[in-house]
């Protein structure tokens, strides 16, 4: 069994994140724009503080990124090849996949508001949202077959399927191209697109009705629409996903070191 670091303490300040509650709508905020917001150790650790320690109150949790772009990936900079075993990308893809379930079996309903790019695990924190709205700019990429590694992230992959269908999905995954707002609305990667002026108020629109339903009604509603897209998990291979990562970057560090 790997075992995990162990998690910031509550209360302990959140070093990548900006969160704020007002009500029972939870925002967060990805909040390393001079990185694009790239997905590292430590941002995996700040979302799961806060998701694991979340108001029971809350009612509805948006997410969002500062800067230009909602989120470029993961930061591949902590692929260390050093690391020869791969030990730190399959502990990073353990921590990756309990905020995704965070995410995606939150009681609350979670907003996705997406602007400029979201790339790879970004593209994959949006895709476990329950809704998302897009800007003009909003655009999607996969391109981790041109860097080498398997669609292993998260569960990324079941998700994508199950929300965008499997040959579109086939499309996205093996060719790596970007998707533009309008053809992800097309794609169901995003709900709405409206002009960027007009985006929080886009997210308060959903949040308005939301909040005022019954949590007991809109946590059973959630599992159920969970339970009714989800694989069963005997046959949902993401469990297998930080290990099927983890193996290809060792096996691209052995090849690099290959005389």
């Amino acid at each position: 069994m790997t075992i995990l670091p162990p998690l910031p303490r509550p209360g302990l300040s959140l070093k990548t994140l900006r969160v704020h509650q007002q009500g029972a709508v939870l925002s967060i905020e990805l909040s390393t724009p001079e990185q694009g917001n790239a997905v590292t150790d430590m941002m995996l650790d700040d979302l799961r503080a806060v998701l694991d320690h979340q108001d029971p109150q809350v009612r509805v949790v948006v997410l969002s990124g500062a800067g230009d772009d909602f989120c470029l990936g993961g930061d591949r900079s902590e692929f260390v090849p050093t690391d020869p075993a791969a030990e730190g990308v399959r502990i990073s893809g353990i921590k990756a996949r309990r905020v995704y379930e965070a995410l995606t079996g939150n009681p609350a309903v979670t907003i996705a508001r997406v602007q400029g790019r979201a790339v790879g695990a970004g593209l994959g924190l949006a895709l476990a949202c329950d809704l998302r709205v897009g800007s003009p700019d909003a655009s999607f990429r996969l391109p981790e077959l041109a860097l080498g590694l398997p669609t292993a992230w998260a569960g990324i992959l079941p998700r994508l399927i199950n929300e965008v269908g499997t040959a579109r999905a086939r499309d996205l995954v093996l060719t790596g191209r970007a998707v533009d707002a309008q053809e992800a609305l097309s794609l169901s990667l995003l709900h709405k697109v409206v002009p960027a002026e007009a985006i929080d108020a886009a997210v308060a629109a959903w949040a308005k009705p939301i909040i005022r339903r019954p949590p007991a009604a809109l946590r059973v509603t959630k599992t159920l629409f969970n339970s009714y897209s989800a694989a069963t998990l005997l046959a949902d291979a993401s469990v297998l996903e930080a290990e099927l990562m983890a193996a290809a970057v060792a096996e691209t560090h052995r090849a690099a070191d290959a005389p």
